[in-house]
C-alpha cells in the first residue's frame, strides 16, 4: 500500500534534507526527524525521536504539530500505518482512535505527505538491523537470499514480505492479521468457538495481538468456568511472568503456541527462504517466556514441510525505532 497527497514523488534534491517519518500504531505514534546518512549499512540518521500516546491527542495532525513546534522547517512527511487508502484520501484502519487522512494533514500542516503500509516500512528496515538487536529463536544463523517475512503482534497483527529483486527489492504489504485463525488442539478449538460467539469470523489478530491476548484470556476463563480478574494485556502478561496466576500463564502459553503455528503457515504461504523477523509489540516484553514456550515446536510442526522450515532463521527484533527507520528508508528509495 502506498499513497501520496499529491501525484509527484519525492525529489532527488531532498536526499540531504531532513524530513519527518512517522510510525503510526493503534496505541502509540513514533516520530523521527530523519536524514539520509550516506552510509549504505545504516542509511538513516535519526536526528530527533519521540513517542506519543494516540489516546492523548484528537488526531494525528495534532501529534505532528506538537513535534513540528520543536522541529520547524520540515516540508516532507512519510507516514507508516496499517490500513487501506480510499479515493478521498482517508485510510481504513481497525485500530486507530481517529480517522487517518493524509490529505487533511497535508492541508492543515503544509506538508507533502506520503503513506506506506506499516509493516511494508518495517520490512524495508529489517535489512539494517544488526546482530546486537536480534535474538535467534530457531534455524541457521544465515539463510540464502530470498523472500523474508516481517511480522509482529501489537495493537493488531501486521505482516509484510521483503522480496529481493534486481535493483530495488519488492515489498509485499499484507493484511495477514485478518486471515482466519487456525487451531491445533481441542483447547484451542474451544477457545475459537468461544470467540466466535457473536461473530462470523475470528481473524488471527483477534488472538495474536495485545488486545488478542485479552480475548484469549477471557475465552479461557469462560471455558474453565473461572472469573476473569485481569482487564488489560499488560496485567495478564505481568501475572503470567510472575508465575502466580495459572490462567494468565496458560493464556500466554496458548498465545505463543498459536503464534508459532501462524508464523509457520505464513512462511509456507509466502515461500519464505531468507528468514523471519518478529518485530515490536508485545514480544520483546516476553522474550524469555517465548523462548521457553511451544513457539518453535509449533512453528516447525507442519508435517512433511518441517525440514523446509528448519532451514529458515527466525529472529526477534528489539528495535523501538524500526518503523520510523523503515518509513524513512521507503521514502528515500521511492524517487524517480
Amino acid at each position: 500500500m502506498a499513497a501520496t497527497s499529491r501525484p509527484a514523488s519525492p525529489s532527488q534534491l531532498r536526499d540531504a534534507a531532513p524530513f519527518l517519518a512517522a510510525d503510526v500504531g493503534g496505541t502509540h505514534v513514533r516520530l523521527g526527524r530523519v536524514q539520509a546518512s550516506g552510509d549504505a549499512s545504516r542509511p538513516i540518521d535519526v536526528l530527533d525521536y519521540r513517542k506519543y500516546r494516540c489516546a492523548d491527542y484528537p488526531s494525528l495532525a495534532a501529534i505532528l504539530a506538537d513535534f513540528l513546534r520543536d522541529n520547524p522547517g520540515l516540508t516532507d512527511c512519510v507516514i507508516a500505518s496499517a490500513g487501506y487508502p480510499l479515493a478521498d484520501g482517508t485510510v481504513i484502519t481497525n485500530n486507530l482512535p481517529w480517522v487517518l487522512s493524509p490529505r487533511a494533514i497535508a492541508e492543515t500542516l503544509g506538508l507533502a505527505v506520503y503513506l506506506v503500509n506499516d509493516f511494508e516500512a518495517v520490512a524495508h528496515a529489517a535489512a539494517y538491523v544488526d546482530a546486537s538487536e536480534v535474538l535467534q529463536l530457531t534455524g541457521p544463523a544465515q539463510a540464502p537470499r530470498g523472500p523474508t517475512l516481517v511480522l509482529g503482534p501489537g495493537t493488531g497483527l501486521g505482516a509484510a514480505v521483503w522480496i529481493p529483486n534486481e535493483g530495488r527489492p519488492v515489498v509485499l504489504a499484507t493484511e495477514a492479521g485478518q486471515a482466519a485463525l487456525a487451531s491445533n488442539s481441542e483447547l484451542e478449538m474451544q477457545l475459537v468457538r468461544q470467540m466466535l460467539q457473536g461473530r462470523s469470523h475470528v481473524p488471527i489478530e483477534h488472538a495474536l495481538s495485545g488486545p488478542g491476548l485479552l480475548n484469549l484470556y477471557n475465552a479461557l476463563c469462560a471455558v474453565r468456568g473461572e472469573q476473569a480478574v485481569h482487564a488489560t494485556p499488560d496485567a495478564i502478561t505481568a501475572a503470567a511472568l510472575a508465575g502466580d496466576d495459572a490462567l494468565a500463564r496458560e493464556s500466554l502459553e496458548v498465545f505463543c503456541g498459536l503464534l508459532g503455528s501462524a508464523v509457520g503457515d505464513m512462511a509456507l504461504l509466502y515461500g519464505v527462504q531468507g528468514g523471519i523477523y518478529l518485530a515490536g509489540g508485545i514480544l520483546p516484553k516476553i522474550r524469555q517466556f517465548l523462548i521457553d514456550s511451544s513457539f518453535v515446536q509449533r512453528f516447525l510442526d507442519k508435517g512433511s514441510m518441517r525440514e523446509a522450515l528448519e532451514r529458515i532463521p527466525v529472529k526477534l527484533v528489539d528495535h523501538g525505532q524500526l518503523g520510523v527507520v523503515g518509513a524513512a528508508s521507503w521514502f528515500l528509495g521511492h524517487k524517480p
